[in-house]
């Protein structure tokens, strides 16, 4: 199992429309192959600068792969991330055994 989790910070300057285009273009993930857990989540402390999570798991590397390299994906990233985002960061975890 492959946890993958992003934490972002949205541009300031960022209308309240875009924002909510912005996640509404989020949802759209969750429609690619395989993707499963999928969340997203509001930063609740203000130990970080990082005000939203994005969070989903995969059974294994080929289908992260998969989802990494869809179409739906590589839209997002290209009309929506590219456009909102001022600041990430991005966790890949599997289980420790």
């Amino acid at each position: 199992m492959i946890r993958h989790s992003v934490i972002l910070k949205l541009k300031n300057t960022l209308s309240q429309d875009n924002k909510q285009a912005f996640f509404d273009a989020v949802d759209t993930l969750v429609e690619i192959p395989n993707v499963q857990k999928f969340e997203v989540l509001k930063q609740t402390s203000q130990k970080n600068k990082f005000e939203y999570g994005i969070s989903m798991e995969f059974d294994n590397q080929e289908q992260y792969d998969h989802y990494s390299n869809h179409p739906i994906h590589q839209l997002f990233i290209q009309n929506f991330w590219m456009n909102s985002v001022e600041d990430f960061l991005e966790i890949d975890y599997e289980k420790m055994d």
